[in-house]
């Protein structure tokens, strides 16, 4: 089951998402388990990062995994200032930069990487895939 939670920000994201990124796992030959959103500002995500990762810089994103088997399972750490100022930097709609990162975090529990240049394009490859499939 795909949950919507928000830390330090009002609920403002479209619960229609869910149903769309349910399809991005069974599209994948995966099963949904429990997957959260928390949904959040910069500083928070900021902390998640220095806590958990050793970090120290701000993202859009911080997918934790755990996912068993075929199960896909996880927290998934969305600042959405982040991503309005990206979408701004990139001249991007708003929209259209969040549905990238969800997409983006369910691919990562997917067993998708984007650390190298190669599995980066692979990565944008898959976002934009799915992304055509909202639209």
């Amino acid at each position: 089951m795909i949950q919507f939670f928000y830390e330090n920000l009002p609920e403002s994201v479209n619960t229609d998402y869910m149903a769309w990124l349910e399809e991005i796992i069974l599209s994948e030959e995966k099963k949904p388990g429990d997957i959260n959103y928390i949904f959040c500002d910069d500083d928070y995500l900021l902390k998640v990062n220095q806590d958990y990762l050793q970090h120290d810089y701000y993202t859009d994103i911080i997918t934790f995994d755990y996912v068993k088997g075929r199960t896909i399972s996880g927290e998934i750490f969305v600042s959405l200032q982040r991503i309005s100022d990206n979408a701004s930097t990139l001249s991007k709609n708003y929209e259209e930069e969040l549905r990238r990162v969800l997409a983006h975090g369910i691919l990562h529990l997917c067993g998708y990487k984007d650390k190298t240049e190669e599995e980066e394009r692979q990565m944008r490859g898959k976002e934009d895939h799915y992304l055509a499939k909202y639209l």
